[in-house]
């Protein structure tokens, strides 16, 4: 698994905009900024959308003030769910990404076997990136959501 300290590793991911799909290499968009990561295990599932990315539309402008240039929230679904999602939540102001093979979550060390619920999923987690590198990195144990919520984030910048 990464460890704080760690430079993120190489590896694409998806997002879906109005003018269409873009690929972004991790490298590039991490490059020079200081980005919040977070990720679910699922779009439109409970925890996910009833307080994991609410919490961070909620907070975005009190995360953007303490110096972060980007929020990203990342799933294993793919780039058509993620805009879908992001839209019914009105997270304009956050970056949908989509893993949609987990190769990038799987290089993260990060990854999950749901089996028959939805088969190789990302563990719940938050994590500051700065420049590439991570700062803080909060995995929450299996079916807790305590310590990768956006207050917890707010509160380690």
């Amino acid at each position: 698994m990464i460890e704080q300290g760690q430079k993120l590793p190489a590896g694409t991911l998806g997002e879906l905009k109005e003018s269409g799909m873009v690929t972004h290499e991790v490298g590039e968009l991490f490059a020079g900024k200081k980005v919040v990561l977070f990720a679910v295990p699922g779009a439109f599932t409970p925890t996910c959308s009833e307080a994991h990315l609410p919490g961070f539309v909620v907070l975005a402008d009190q995360l953007k003030a303490k110096g972060v240039d980007l929020i990203a929230c990342l799933s294993v679904n793919d780039a058509f769910v993620m805009k879908a999602w992001g839209h019914a939540q009105n997270a304009d102001e956050l970056m949908m990404l989509a893993d949609g093979d987990a190769s990038f979550t799987k290089a993260l060390g990060l990854e999950m076997d749901t089996a028959g619920f939805g088969g190789v999923r990302s563990q719940r987690y938050a994590m500051i990136v700065d420049n590439g590198v991570v700062t803080t990195l909060n995995v929450e144990a299996p079916k807790s959501f305590e310590v990768s919520t956006a207050d917890a984030i707010l509160e380690a910048l």
